[in-house]
């Protein structure tokens, strides 16, 4: 069973840096979009950064210019590289592997939609 693995969390002064690793115990990053995800507590999950498997990327505003989202598809991780980090980042961070399923250059995909357990980001005032 695939599973993915996070990792990287932490708790950080305000205006420092975290990377958070996400790794595939299976090959599923063909044609994958690679996502990661944050929740506070009380709040809904939000979309934070996506990278599809062609690179182009996508951020919610709040991280745009502080965070950047990476991904080797040779080691089957994707990277949320977090820099100038505020107080209100502070969640529990999750990583996304979603592709519909169909034919990718003439093979056929299962769909996939699988999450991490999550990793705790805290920041300090």
């Amino acid at each position: 069973q695939v599973q993915l693995v996070e990792s990287g969390g932490g708790l950080v002064q305000a205006g420092g840096s975290l990377r958070l690793s996400c790794a595939a115990s299976g090959s599923i990053f063909s044609f994958s979009v690679m996502g990661w995800y944050r929740q506070a507590p009380g709040k809904q999950r939000e979309l934070v950064a996506t990278i599809t498997s062609g690179g182009n990327t996508n951020y919610v505003d709040s991280v745009k210019g502080r965070f950047t989202i990476s991904r080797d598809n040779a080691k089957n991780t994707v990277y949320l590289q977090m820099g100038s980090l505020k107080p209100e980042d502070t969640a529990v961070y999750y990583c996304n592997v979603n592709r519909p399923g169909g034919f990718y250059s003439g093979t056929y995909y299962p769909a996939i939609n699988l999450w991490g357990q999550g990793t705790q980001v805290t920041v300090s005032s």
